[in-house]
């Protein structure tokens, strides 16, 4: 199982382990039951499971399509690290990934 540590919207700290078999970020957050509100079901066609991504793993992730990005890049907490968890396949590459639930809107 691979890990992922997650920053929770109250700031809490926790760790998830999941199959890196290429399921979305979204899926697993809220499948693990971290507050996330998910409307659109990870079709990228709201920003509702938007979180930053540290830094540290920002190279390693798929390259932001135009239109995540354009959804992103509207909501009232967009920083650079900020990223749709729909958009992100969780694979093997990607254990130990840093990520924080953004507020939301």
């Amino acid at each position: 199982m691979a890990k992922i540590h997650v920053t929770t919207q109250d700031g809490e700290k926790m760790e998830i382990e999941a199959d890196a078999n290429g399921d979305s970020l979204m899926e697993i957050l809220r499948d693990n039951g971290i507050e996330l509100e998910a409307i659109c079901g990870g079709v990228c066609s709201c920003a509702t499971c938007h979180i930053y991504v540290d830094d540290a793993w920002g190279e390693k992730l798929p390259a932001r399509s135009d239109d995540e990005y354009e959804l992103v890049s509207s909501t009232e907490h967009y920083q650079e690290s900020s990223r749709l968890s729909c958009q992100i396949p969780f694979k093997a590459e990607l254990d130990g990934i840093t990520l924080t639930v953004a507020p939301e809107e």
